[in-house]
């Protein structure tokens, strides 16, 4: 689902030809790759959670591990239960087993520390932009008219 709400966008999905890489998807927007790790989130009430650490069995036990920035430039999430991808840069997600996106404020009003879920949602009017630093991030399209312009005017897109 992720790769397909990318392509909408027009965005070109690449996936590794071999296993074992920590990235799961490549976004090509404009030239700017973006290594992109896919992972599944699930709605409970207001907020969509989504484990964005491993755990795989090892020789010597269980290994837990996390994302850095030299493994992944960002989580991609879908969410069957509202049908919605959200896109996060790696340096919102590092190191971190579980990232959670409120789809309504707190009803404490808390807001220091809360991760908006619309804030992140690569959808109808959200699209891959560049960030100064040159990594790829989510930003909305003003007009909302001008994603789909912009899907229209590029071509070549593949999904694997």
């Amino acid at each position: 689902m992720i790769a397909a709400h990318a392509a909408r966008l027009g965005i070109v999905v690449a996936r590794p030809m071999i296993e074992g890489r920590r990235y799961d998807l490549i976004f090509d927007v404009d030239g700017q790759l973006s290594r992109v790790q896919c992972k599944w989130g699930s709605r409970t009430g207001d907020v969509v959670v989504a484990h964005t650490g491993t755990c795989r069995l090892t020789p010597t036990g269980y290994l837990r591990t996390t994302y850095t920035d030299r493994e992944i430039d960002a989580i991609a999430i879908y969410c069957q239960d509202v049908d919605t991808c959200y896109y996060l840069p790696i340096d919102e997600v590092a190191e971190r087993h579980v990232v959670h996106l409120r789809l309504a404020p707190a009803r404490n009003n808390q807001r220091s520390g809360v991760k908006m879920a619309a804030q992140y949602e690569f959808g109808a009017i959200a699209q891959l932009g560049e960030r100064r630093h040159g990594m790829a991030e989510v930003v909305g399209s003003s007009p909302t008219s001008s994603t789909e312009e912009q899907a229209a005017h590029q071509g070549g897109l593949f999904s694997f």
